[in-house]
Parts: structure tokens; sequence; C-alpha cells
């Protein structure tokens, strides 16, 4: 899904008026078009085979997660620190859509 939005997203600019104009940006544009379509293709074709793209990658991480146990500590202490980051982000975005007052502000800064 992520190469077909690059595909359409380069075909989009490619029907951009300014490519008319600036031949430069055109020449750029073209390539990236030719890249991003030839991306697509190589990645159809992986999925035609069946071969999953992200066994390459997963595999040896699993390997090396019984013989590095912190490793996989590290994993879970990033999970939750990115989970308490997300839900204070909302509380702040909360506060920020609230009225400016003294107890919101001093929410906020805390």
């Amino acid at each position: 899904a992520m190469s077909k939005s690059a595909v359409k997203i380069s075909s989009d600019l490619l029907s951009n008026p300014l490519c008319e104009q600036e031949p430069g940006f055109l020449e750029m544009v073209t390539a990236f078009d030719t890249a991003m379509k030839r991306m697509d293709s190589f990645n159809q074709e992986k999925v035609k085979m069946d071969i999953p793209l992200k066994n390459p990658f997963s595999h040896p991480f699993a390997r090396f997660s019984s013989v590095f146990p912190s490793l996989n500590m590290a994993v879970k202490r990033r999970e939750q620190t990115l989970q308490d980051y997300k839900r204070l982000q909302s509380k702040v975005e909360k506060y920020e859509e609230k009225e400016r007052t003294g107890p919101v502000l001093a929410k906020l800064h805390q």
C-alpha cells in the first residue's frame, strides 16, 4: 500500500503545472516517477512470489533476542515509554485546546 501511495504521489507531481514551466523540475519528477513505479513492480513481484519482506529483518532479531536478553528488555522499555509519551501528548493537546485559565495553564506546564 505504501508503494502504491508513492506511485500516486509521483504521478500527481508529474501532472503538476509547474512541470510544464520548469524543465529541470520535470526531469527530476520523471526520474522520481520511474523509480517509484520500479519499486512498486518489485514489491508486487515479491508479494506474488509469497516471500515475506519482513522475514530477513525479523529473523535475526529473534535469533539475537535469546542471546542478548537485555535487547528484548530494551525493546519492552521503549514500547512502554512510547505509550507513556503518547498518553502524555494527548493530555497536553487536550489542555492546549481548553480555555487558558490559571488551573489549565498550571496543568499544561506540569
